[in-house]
């Protein structure tokens, strides 16, 4: 766990300023999809059991099922990670919940589950998968629903500027953040298109792609006291890139400290 003594004192004030009551945020080390590797799958119980065992926080993934369920995987298709194929959401909670994941014991976990796991002993980070042609509450009732009475640390996320609004508007003692990467969009075009998302999702946080920082956009909201977590943190390199232009790491593999 990275405590937040190690912060630097500037920080640490400009966290204070933002009167968010996040700084939590920034104490932690989150394993990527759980702590997964050999034997173990992501976003599985199995990782997320690793990663509690090591007191790191969490990072997790989720789609919606056909009956409007909270479901931890990351793809929006089975083929990669089970046995099985075609689309998560064409399946049920009950039928999701019988599917195995491959190289290893687990079958795909539901949120509420997942946070019965959890218990509140480390922090939870939850990526929301959205698509443009998709509406936006139907992902995030659920969600809001799984959540109902957990009193452990936890924040939503999404690379949709929608999901973090609707949450602002809908359930706004839900901490949220914004996913960001530049990708080939870092001129004035994709600086201009960065602000738009920023006010319109209305964020907490953001959790910003370690191969884009340093960046001038995210030292400006970090200096404005929005905490900036760092994906995917996979080396040694990354790992002190990410302790010198973010608050906290979303890591796997080598890039775990």
């Amino acid at each position: 766990m990275q405590l937040l003594q190690s912060v630097p004192d500037n920080r640490r004030d400009a966290l204070t300023r933002s009167g968010s009551g996040l700084s939590w945020l920034g104490e932690w080390q989150y394993a990527h999809r759980g702590l997964h590797g050999a034997g173990v799958p992501e976003n599985s119980p199995a990782a997320f059991a690793a990663a509690i065992r090591d007191q790191m926080g969490i990072e997790c993934d989720i789609q919606r099922s056909r009956d409007g369920r909270a479901i931890v995987f990351h793809d929006w298709e089975l083929d990669r990670l089970t046995g099985s194929t075609g689309p998560v959401i064409a399946k049920t909670s009950d039928e999701l919940g019988r599917i195995a994941l491959t190289a290893g014991d687990d079958t795909i976990p539901n949120l509420r589950r997942t946070l019965d796991q959890i218990g509140g002993r480390v922090p939870l980070l939850i990526e929301i998968k959205s698509k443009s042609d998709l509406k936006v509450s139907p992902l995030c009732l659920p969600v809001r629903r799984a959540l109902e009475g957990y009193v452990g640390q936890h924040a939503i996320m999404s690379f949709d500027p929608r999901i973090s609004r609707w949450f602002a508007n809908h359930s706004p003692h839900t901490p949220r953040g914004l996913v960001i990467t530049e990708e080939n969009a870092r001129g004035l075009s994709g600086q201009i298109k960065r602000w738009m998302a920023f006010r319109h999702a209305r964020p907490q946080f953001l959790a910003y792609d370690i191969r884009d920082l340093p960046s001038s956009f995210a030292a400006a909201k970090r200096k404005a006291g929005y905490p900036v977590l760092t994906w995917t943190v996979r080396s040694t390199e990354l790992r002190l890139r990410a302790k010198e232009h973010a608050d906290a790491s979303i890591a796997e593999g080598a890039g775990v400290a």
